[in-house]
């Protein structure tokens, strides 16, 4: 009966869990839609423009270090009960920042407050979830991301476009202090802390000495010295790189300037990718368990596709109906951060689920210094070529951008034939 009542609760702790990863989403994504007014309120130049983005990318990617090791040692609820408020000042104080320099210090909080939450969750739910559980619901928590790009994107581009960014971002500080009061009521870190019996130890796998704990400086260098680790770090860089800095900043600002579109029509295009997102998060944990019975095979394929998007999008920068712009936006979900889901479950797969913080968030560091690296890049490529007189870059700015972009594809590409299979037949027991 307490295993049943387990089984139940671990539902409540999923959902409060996705809630929040929810806002972690909206705030990765959501410059895109406001980029061109924010630049506009600030008269800033691109270059500055991708830094001030990329603060929120920086302070993520060095507390995902940190946040393995607190989830690990202080444990992932009050992890998240600690930093989660932060991203709710953050919010409110960006909508109301007077200043470029205001509204970095709003970023930096942001980057701040969301930074353990993804980390935590991994841990909840390799606590919570049984080992041949964990792929599907990895997924099923990046479909929940997906939810926050659409929010970030067509919510936000409305928004805006009714109440204008800064109040739209104040409303959201809002109900981010809802989400953390409820977090602190609702998530416990595995079901013995509620008096139930351990969901993973269901596994026939388990040893009786494997709810010893592992030490931090042990787990730290066993990840450092696994060169499987590596390509797979890599992987991340480059790819959710492309990801952040084109879906989550120069992508809305491309279809404006190359297309003419408007906040709404823009923030239309790019919700598209989010319902790749959602659809195929938990269909590619599916297809790398069910159908390939390989993670290492669905991340080349996926690595390869691509490619291809940023290879076609080279030849048709600027002559694509609205209806192949929705198509690729949808396509660059699926292959730019759906497929997050099987990388992240390859890592956890290289080690001993007792390092599961800690593996997870040492390798949460290369996707967001990716995105911190490529952003301000690709605006100082952009402020290169040069505004018209209207604020805009030139399509030939942003031909440049793409063959950057198309070139960190290839490299990721590359990465996943170094990888090692990491798959494992379900215990037909199980």
């Amino acid at each position: 009966m307490s295993l049943q009542r387990a089984y139940a609760y671990r539902w409540a702790v999923f959902v409060v869990l996705s809630v929040a990863y929810f806002f972690v989403f909206f705030h990765r994504l959501s410059m895109s839609v406001v980029a061109v007014d924010v630049d506009r309120d600030f008269e800033t130049t691109g270059q500055a423009l991708g830094i001030l983005v990329s603060i929120y990318f920086y302070c993520y990617a060095v507390m995902q270090f940190p946040a393995g090791l607190l989830s690990d040692s202080l444990g992932p609820r009050k992890t998240v009960a600690i930093f989660l408020p932060l991203s709710a000042v953050g919010s409110l104080l960006f909508g109301l920042s007077p200043s470029l320099e205001w509204a970095m210090v709003a970023r930096f909080c942001i980057g701040l407050g969301v930074s353990t939450v993804f980390i935590s969750t991994m841990k909840v739910l390799s606590q919570w979830y049984r080992h041949n559980e964990f792929a599907m619901m990895a997924g099923a928590f990046n479909a929940v991301g997906g939810m926050g790009v659409l929010a970030g994107t067509g919510l936000l581009g409305w928004l805006s476009s009714q109440f204008g960014w800064r109040i739209s971002f104040e409303i959201i500080g809002g109900v981010t202090v809802g989400v953390c009061i409820l977090a602190w009521i609702v998530v416990r870190d595995n079901p013995q802390s509620r008096g139930w019996p351990s969901i993973i130890s269901q596994d026939h796998d388990d040893t009786p000495g494997r709810a010893e704990t592992i030490p931090l400086g042990t787990a730290v260098r066993t990840v450092l010295r696994c060169r499987h680790f590596w390509p797979v770090g890599l992987w991340f860089f480059c790819t959710c790189g492309i990801f952040y800095a084109f879906g989550g900043l120069w992508g809305g600002p491309y279809l404006r300037h190359t297309y003419g579109m408007t906040q709404t029509q823009a923030g239309g295009i790019l919700s598209s990718f989010a319902w790749g997102m959602i659809i195929a998060s938990p269909l590619l944990g599916w297809v790398s368990e069910s159908v390939l019975h390989s993670r290492k095979k669905t991340l080349m394929l996926s690595s390869a596709a691509l490619l291809g998007l940023f290879v076609f999008l080279n030849l048709h920068v600027a002559d694509l109906s609205r209806a192949w712009l929705l198509a690729w936006f949808f396509a660059f979900g699926v292959f730019g951060t759906a497929i997050m889901a099987v990388g992240f479950t390859t890592v956890k797969e290289l080690f001993d689920v007792r390092m599961a913080g800690t593996a997870v968030g040492m390798l949460n560091l290369f996707p967001f210094l990716g995105g911190a690296v490529l952003m301000p890049l690709l605006g100082r490529v952009l402020d290169a070529f040069g505004k018209s007189e209207a604020g805009a870059y030139p399509v030939a700015g942003y031909q440049r951008v793409l063959w950057i972009l198309m070139a960190a594809a290839a490299t990721a590409l590359g990465c996943t034939l170094l990888m090692k299979e990491t798959y494992q037949p379900k215990n037909p027991r199980a």
